[in-house]
Order: structure tokens, then C-alpha cells, then sequence
């Protein structure tokens, strides 16, 4: 913990003072920590700390909530240390004005400039101009070789099928991509940043069923968030594989009932 917290102090050209391990990043080692001239910040590693910094400025870009990027390397990043202390719960309209905002930003194509991981989980981004087969690609077919043969089997014919289920060409919003409650902060009632991101160009459903996922959002969410398309319901379900998936890979088969229930969800 006190290498990382003196890299990243070196990084802002500070004097590292104290250090306190943040909870909740199973992928990553995150610190807060204070300096001898009385800044606090946090510092946290990770796959690609350059990468994660600039699906931050791009979260900031469109106007969503992000921590600003004080400084980066490969080793560490280092960003502002944000107001907590509220409760998603009351949040709801607030996360789906800051939902909106992100998703108002598109992209030219499906992806992103480079491949990101959630640990040894890799995410491929390269882009596309076929959303279907983006998803069919880069997010399920890419795990048949880690599931038992009949899991793999059902998630192939799914992949198979999208172009059947999925829209071929939504508009490519700006996604989080790994949007649950412990990756949003919230102070008061409203949410003070978005962080942890996975981001890339997708459909803005995406984001969506995977918040629902292990979360429940409110009625408040959806009228700030605004009018869902038609069919959103069907796509929930192929939506959330990717997640469940991810997680059965990271955690390991406890998460195999999830992924059978969504797979079944989706008729395969």
C-alpha cells in the first residue's frame, strides 16, 4: 500500500504523508492518501492506468461526473478524491440526468481505441460498424474457450442469433461499461462522480441492464433518464450475459446459475 501511495505521490510532486486502503476494488489497489501539505487524493493501479484515465476524461467530457485526472503513469493513477457519504437510494433521478447526459455522447463506429481487462478478463474494443456483430464478437464469443462445452454451446447459438435480436445500428453512445452501485458516488442526493470505468461505444441499453443487474433502480431513474426503445425488454437479458459471464470467469462457478437463468431469459 505505501509503494503505491509514494508513486502516487511522486507523480503530483508531493510528499507522501499518510495512507488509508480504500474497499471495494477487487481488480485494482486503491489508496487515499494525504500529503504532507494537506492534499488528499487517490491513487490507484490497475491494467492500463493511462487508459482508465482517459475513459475519465471522456466521462468528464460529456458533462457526466468524473474525478479529474491529477496525474498518470503506467504504473498509478491519481485522481480527486470525490464527496460520499450518500445513498444511492436517493440518487435515483439524479443518476439518470447523469446517464442521459453520457449517453447523449456518440461515437463514429462501436468500440474503443484500445482493448481494456477486468483482471486477467480481457475486453476487446476493437471497432466495428455492426452492432450486432460487435456484441456477438467482442463480448461473448471471446469467452467459449474458458465455459464447460455446454454452456458454450448455448452462448454460440445466442451470439449466432443476434442479428435477429439485437438492432444492427443504434446510435454508439459513450457507455460506462461496468455500471453497478460501487462504481457511483453519491453525496447528498446527487451523484458526484462515475468511476471505474470500462468505457467504449455501444448501445446505451447496455449500461442499463447491466446497472439493474446486481441493482434496482428507482421509478425516479427512468423519468430523469428519459423514453426507453421499443423491445428493451427482449435485449436485457443478451445485455447482462456479458457480466455474468465476466463474472463467472473472475469469481468462479458460483455465478453459473446467473448466467443459465440469462441465457434461458434469452431463449436459448
Amino acid at each position: 500500500m505505501n509503494k503505491l501511495a509514494e508513486i502516487g505521490a511522486a507523480l503530483i510532486g508531493g510528499a507522501f504523508h499518510h495512507a488509508e486502503a480504500i474497499h471495494g476494488g477487487d481488480l485494482s489497489a486503491i489508496v487515499r492518501i494525504e500529503l504532507s501539505d494537506g492534499r488528499e487524493v487517490i491513487v490507484k493501479n490497475g491494467p492500463a492506468p493511462k487508459t482508465e484515465a482517459a475513459m475519465l476524461r471522456a466521462i468528464a467530457a460529456s458533462g457526466a461526473p468524473a474525478p479529474a485526472v491529477l496525474a498518470v503513469s503506467d504504473e498509478a493513477l491519481v485522481i480527486e478524491l470525490l464527496p460520499t457519504g450518500g445513498s444511492l437510494s436517493r440518487a435515483w433521478a439524479s443518476l439518470g440526468l447523469v446517464l442521459g447526459r453520457l449517453h447523449a455522447t456518440s461515437g463514429a463506429r462501436y468500440g474503443w481505441p484500445t482493448d481494456y481487462a477486468f483482471g486477467p478478463v480481457a475486453i476487446e474494443n476493437g471497432r466495428t460498424e455492426d452492432w450486432p456483430c460487435f456484441w456477438a464478437e467482442r463480448r461473448l464469443l471471446m469467452h467459449l474457450a474458458h465455459l464447460p462445452s455446454g454452456l458454450a454451446r448455448r452462448v454460440e447459438a445466442l451470439a449466432t442469433d443476434l442479428p435477429n435480436r439485437l438492432p444492427a445500428r443504434p446510435t454508439p453512445a459513450l457507455l460506462h461499461g461496468d455500471l453497478w452501485g460501487g462504481n457511483i458516488l453519491v453525496a447528498g442526493d446527487r451523484v458526484s462522480g462515475l468511476i471505474d470505468p470500462a468505457c467504449y461505444h455501444g448501445h446505451a441499453e447496455v449500461d442499463l441492464a447491466m446497472l439493474g443487474l446486481f441493482d434496482q433502480p428507482g421509478a425516479a431513474f427512468y423519468e430523469a433518464y428519459g423514453l426507453l426503445e421499443p423491445g428493451h425488454d427482449e435485449r436485457t437479458a443478451i445485455y447482462r450475459l456479458w457480466p455474468a459471464l465476466v463474472h463467472m470467469r473472475l469469481f468462479g462457478a458460483g455465478y453459473r446459475p446467473m448466467v443459465e437463468r440469462l441465457l434461458q431469459a434469452s431463449g436459448t
